[in-house]
């Protein structure tokens, strides 16, 4: 599967996003393309399959957020990816920025078990997976203030996320950066902002941006 297939310019929307070796990038989610449709022939792990909406809907939606927090293609920084589904945005970030140290959650055993897979079979460093539920292990020693970055992608409303792992957040330089559409921005932004004022924290979110090929407008909500 090329990304020639894709139908915009892949190779430049990486350039945006911060990418360093983009040739190497899209080499490895071709790889991952690959991995995803012969396992999803077994457990329909997602709807899209197609390499258009690949590389539209799962490549270039999870790569986005490093072109509006280019600190997360350049700086060492663990985050935890909340409800990573088959791995999007957690493999393609620990693919294309390979300073980031990401830990893949999810309470669905076989898309943790897919994304456990093909982080093996990419050869993967930076990416670890953990089969749970945010809730409980947001009460677990180990994972207390650990994260810089908490993000999640199409999970759940943003109050949820945030009581469901508010412990995990680093209080000196963590911070939340969720996928969101412009739709749950404006909903989500007032809701947190009045949630957290008093645990001292403020919201903020990106501009609005349109995916390639007119897939679906986006926005990141982000606390300062």
């Amino acid at each position: 599967m090329m990304a020639s297939e894709a139908g915009f310019d892949v190779a430049a929307f990486c350039r945006d996003c911060h990418v360093a070796d983009v040739e190497r990038f899209i080499e490895r989610c071709c790889a991952l393309y690959d991995v995803l449709v012969m396992t999803n022939k077994q457990y329909n792990l997602t709807r899209i399959d197609s390499p258009e909406g690949y590389w539209t809907k799962h490549v270039a939606d999870s790569l986005a957020i490093a072109k509006y927090y280019p600190e997360l293609a350049q700086k060492h920084l663990r985050m935890a990816d909340i409800g990573c589904g088959a791995g999007f945005p957690a493999l393609v970030l620990a693919l294309a920025f390979p300073k980031l140290w990401i830990m893949a959650v999810d309470s669905t055993g076989k898309k943790i078990k897919f994304v456990q897979q093909a982080a093996a079979i990419l050869e993967l460093k930076n990416l670890r997976t953990t089969h749970g539920r945010a809730g409980e292990l947001n009460r677990l020693e180990d994972w207390k203030e650990y994260y810089q970055v908490i993000t999640a992608r199409a999970v759940a409303p943003a109050a949820k996320i945030y009581g469901e792992t508010a412990n995990m957040l680093d209080p000196l330089d963590g911070r939340y950066i969720l996928y969101k559409t412009p739709e749950h921005v404006q909903a989500d932004l007032p809701e947190m902002t009045a949630l957290t004022t008093a645990e001292g924290l403020s919201w903020g979110c990106s501009e609005e941006f349109e995916l390639p090929n007119q897939a679906g407008r986006r926005q990141f909500l982000h606390s300062n």
